[in-house]
């Protein structure tokens, strides 16, 4: 006969002890009672947010009906438990209903703490736990009157409240106690990293004051808050984000032993005082003294419960990996083991060091903690994680490398070792304790190629996702040893790659992309419409070989159905789905009049304007129909497109040189002029900037720059494959005591061979290391040694003399100029394979596409992630043969027929009617 099973709570780690029995076939000795005080089924509270840009609360769901049916599950839905009997074994509910038992456990989990402030009750006041605090807020956010949100609280879950009240369109504040964000998970220079991301979204962040009252309007609904400062920010709405506490309250009644500042005591297998009953998640104190807040660990502790009542008993949790990763307010946050061994006064002695890379004009904070024998302690990473996945597993053991091949990977160093350096037993996913030797037996075992197939044999990704990385990594390596070929194409519309692809239109004289993939495609791809990876690689190569291929323009034709936005529009997409202009300004040298026209243009359009570190004056906020307008008022004056929207050189900073500086040795301001004007409109395989310094003191900072000339006595040295940014590489010298035309004619030979062997995406910083190095750059471009560089030239000449500016032609152009109206007004307007903003007959705005056999969608035109009116303006394509369009934003992909983003399946778009052509 089973036993009795009651478990109280259905949230995501009650529902895993139940998978987890189901897996051990326990289910068939257990009868299981399920006490739930929501109306839903467990549902995934991680993703809780995205319920926030339309979500379907029934996609967060982790449960199914048939999953319950078919394990005998009683699953009572809205009647939580009331009172245990540990005596009689019996748990009472709200309605009365008495539940014998001969196992409880309880998986209570936490509930939000609400500080006792002066109008913490009022209409406007929210918490933010459960999809009812969704609803109840974005119901309450959607009134005209609700204009500003302040979220109480500035950690994980504050700043994610915070992206949600951002996401509902109101004016943002977060207020948090401590002196800095996130003060659990990142130390001071890690918060001001996230500090100074944030702020510039627009979100006005408060620390080190609390708040004091919240002060209501004449019918009682939040109106503002007063700070323990003596400061009131407008509130008309109030989110209480300031931590959790356990719900312990039945454990507490039936004389469970509760830890002082709350939760259930447990022992190793989470078993209570009482023998007959177990605690697992935030309702816990697990034998480590802790209460736990992330979902993780309390997947672990569903694990020891599961095994002990399975019979087995061998599963303990004694604590647990608290790192964690995560985009907050867009921004890239993770921490991994004790950050902070080596704070504060009483850690002091511990001999613990940390190595710190800060790059404040990127938002960019990395620290590793080290131990005084070596080990890795722990980690900080803000605004680039990308090493979380390689970081993390090393914990507690010697890096394989030096921390700053971890930090700065491209110095010019050997980089960071791969996942190939990690020990079989390293934890590679936490959320699921996977380890590396799991992952590498589950490729081999079942033959996997994919990371989906990891996922689906492991678990490992399907919880937080930060290991992801890592797991490809893994893969890679074992199909690698394994013999097994790996796919190098471009993207599964092309098995070329970008190198590939370039020679294959520059020597066939291919000049569209439909006669590339008609002859090159990969199967049946012929008929496809691409995708976000290849059609602006090859409208990128078109436009390096326009002169070859006789095409005139960028937009020219089909070309404007290959761009991404940024080339679509020749501006800047920012993050409210407006633009920016930046006219070029060769050398930093601009007449009064120029300086006279950038300001009357910015005040009459109502234009933030900016001068930026290379020289340039930079216009936001330009509305995608006020481009052409403002182009014409600049071009009238004699400037011209900046090109700071292509893949193509940005500009070419220099010093004030030998003209007034009295340190000069060449004219550095010339000079540098000369090469952006030579250079200006090249497309290449990643953007490009240059820099001319006049003298050794390298004021223009060139050794810093993909090109970098610095004047000497003797002429001009050449530096090339320098970059800043996040991995900075000095660049390396080329050649010493070149005239200018020397200079320029080896500056020729180095960008084309660029152009022409650079894979997607790639710095000449990495392409430099890929192709062989310095020797090899000498080798090709001074000694000629493939016989190329009298074509290099030529190929370059082509380019100079066929440099047109891109605004001036949209502008003489009417077809161009037709794809800034705001709207159409039906699909007859559409071009195959780009897609139009439109108002659709009941007021929706709405982004109509048109595929190449003319079948026509309609979605919801705004961005689900970043809130702006953009998706119109994204690329179409294909991704295994479904129509998707790619959000201009961040690239995530949505299903044109349903809505889904492939990207993140708990997000979507509306999916509307398509209109009659008029």
């Amino acid at each position: 006969m089973p036993h009795h099973l009651v478990l109280i709570g259905h949230g995501m780690v009650g529902h895993h002890l139940l998978q987890l029995l189901a897996e051990r076939d326990a289910l068939t000795t257990w009868h299981v009672t399920v006490l739930a005080e929501e109306d839903r089924p467990a549902y995934d509270r991680v993703h809780l947010s995205s319920a926030f840009t339309g979500t379907d609360p029934a996609e967060l769901a982790l449960s199914t009906p048939e999953f319950i049916a078919d394990h005998g599950i009683d699953l009572r839905l809205g009647d939580p438990a009331e009172h245990i009997d540990t005596a009689a074994r019996t748990v009472t509910t709200t309605s009365g209903a008495v539940f014998p038992y001969d196992a409880l456990v309880l998986a209570t989990g936490s509930y939000p703490f609400v500080p006792p402030i002066d109008g913490a009750d009022a209409p406007g006041c929210f918490t933010y736990r459960t999809l009812y605090d969704v609803e109840s807020l974005t119901e309450y956010a959607s009134r005209e009157t609700t204009r500003t949100g302040v979220v109480i609280g500035g950690g994980l879950l504050g700043l994610e409240a915070a992206g949600a009240l951002r996401t509902l369109g109101l004016d943002t504040h977060v207020v948090e106690f401590a002196p800095r964000l996130m003060p659990l998970q990142v130390d001071d220079g890690g918060s001001d990293a996230l500090r100074a991301t944030i702020e510039g979204m627009g979100v006005a962040v408060h620390t080190g004051v609390g708040a004091r009252a919240v002060e209501t309007d004449a019918d009682g609904s939040a109106h503002a808050l007063h700070l323990t400062d003596g400061r009131a920010l407008d509130a008309d709405v109030v989110v209480f984000s300031a931590g959790v506490r356990p719900r312990d309250r039945l454990a507490r009644e039936a004389g469970l032993a509760v830890g002082d500042r709350g939760g259930v005591v447990v022992d190793r297998h989470c078993r209570t005082t009482d023998p007959y009953v177990y605690a697992i998640g935030e309702c816990a104190q697990t034998s480590d003294g802790r209460v736990y807040g992330l979902v993780a660990p309390g997947y672990q502790m569903a694990e020891a419960a599961a095994d002990a009542l399975a019979g087995e008993g061998t599963t303990t949790f004694t604590g647990a990996d608290t790192s964690t990763k995560l985009k907050l307010l867009g921004a890239d946050v993770a921490s991994f083991g004790d950050p902070f061994a080596c704070d504060g006064d009483e850690r002091a002695d511990s001999g613990a060091m940390a190595v710190v890379f800060s790059d404040s004009r990127e938002g960019v904070y990395k620290k590793l903690v080290l131990g005084p024998d070596g080990r890795l302690l722990g980690g900080i990473l803000v605004g680039d994680a990308t090493a979380y996945g390689t970081l993390k597993p090393h914990a507690g053991r010697e890096l394989p490398a030096s921390p700053e091949a971890y930090l700065v990977p491209s110095t010019g160093a050997e980089g960071a070792p791969g996942a190939d350096s990690l020990p079989d037993d390293a934890v590679i996913c936490s959320c699921h304790n996977v380890t590396k030797g799991a992952v590498r037996e589950a490729v081999t075992a079942e033959s996997l190629t994919d990371v989906g197939g990891i996922k689906r044999c492991t678990k490992a990704g399907t919880g937080c996702g930060g290991c992801v990385g890592t797991l490809q990594s893994v893969l890679d390596a074992e199909l690698a040893a394994a013999g097994v070929e790996v796919a190098r194409g471009l993207c599964e519309h092309f098995a070329l790659t970008r190198a590939e692809i370039y020679d294959t239109i520059r020597t066939e004289r291919i000049a569209s992309f439909s006669e590339l993939i008609a002859a090159h495609g990969r199967g049946d791809a012929g008929a496809a419409d691409g995708c976000t990876v290849c059609k602006p690689v090859v409208a990128n190569i078109l436009g390096t070989l326009a002169p070859e291929l006789g095409l005139t323009h960028i937009l020219q034709g089909e070309q404007a159905t290959l761009q991404d936005s940024n080339d679509l529009f020749l501006a800047n997409l920012q993050k409210d789905g407006t633009y920016s202009v930046v006219p070029r300004v060769p050398g930093g040298e601009i007449t009064a009049e120029q300086l006279i026209a950038i300001g009357e243009v910015a005040r009459d359009h109502g234009l933030y304007t900016k001068i930026t570190g290379g020289q340039r004056i930079d216009l936001f906020g330009a509305r995608k129909e006020q481009l052409p307008a403002i182009w014409r008022r600049l071009v009238d004056v004699g400037l011209e497109s900046g090109q700071a929207y292509g893949k193509s050189l940005r500009t070419v900073k220099s010093c004030v040189g030998a003209k007034f500086c009295r340190f000069g040795q060449g004219d550095s301001v010339q000079l540098a002029i000369d090469l952006e004007l030579r250079y200006r409109g090249l497309r290449t395989p990643h953007k490009i900037k240059g820099g001319v310094s006049g003298c050794l003191r390298e004021c223009a900072e060139a050794r810093g720059k993909d090109i970098g000339v610095i004047a000497t006595a003797g002429g001009w040295n050449l530096y090339v494959c320098g970059n800043g940014g996040t991995t900075p590489r000095h660049a390396d010298l080329l050649a010493t005591d070149l005239s200018s035309d020397e200079l320029l004619r080896l500056t020729d030979r180095f960008l084309m061979y660029y152009v022409r062997t650079g894979e997607r995406l790639e710095r000449t910083a990495a392409w430099f290391e890929r192709i062989g190095g310095l020797d090899h750059l000498k080798s090709v471009l001074l000694e000629d040694s493939l016989g190329l560089c009298a074509d290099l030239e030529a190929q370059m000449e082509r380019h100079v003399s066929a440099y047109r500016d891109e605004w001036q032609a949209v502008l003489d152009d009417p077809a161009a100029l037709a794809r800034f109206a705001p709207f159409v007004s039906d699909p007859s307007f559409l071009e195959p394979g780009r897609g139009r903003p439109a108002v659709l007959p009941d007021g929706t705005e709405a982004a109509l596409f048109k595929d190449i056999d003319g079948r026509v969608y309609a979605v919801d035109d705004r961005d689900p992630f970043s809130g702006a009116a953009v998706i119109a303006n994204g690329i179409m394509g294909t991704r295994d043969g479904a129509p998707v369009v790619a959000s201009p934003m961040h690239k995530q992909e949505f299903d044109l027929r349903t809505g889904e983003c492939l990207d993140d399946p708990s997000v979507r778009l509306a999916v509307h009617e398509v209109p009659n052509a008029g």
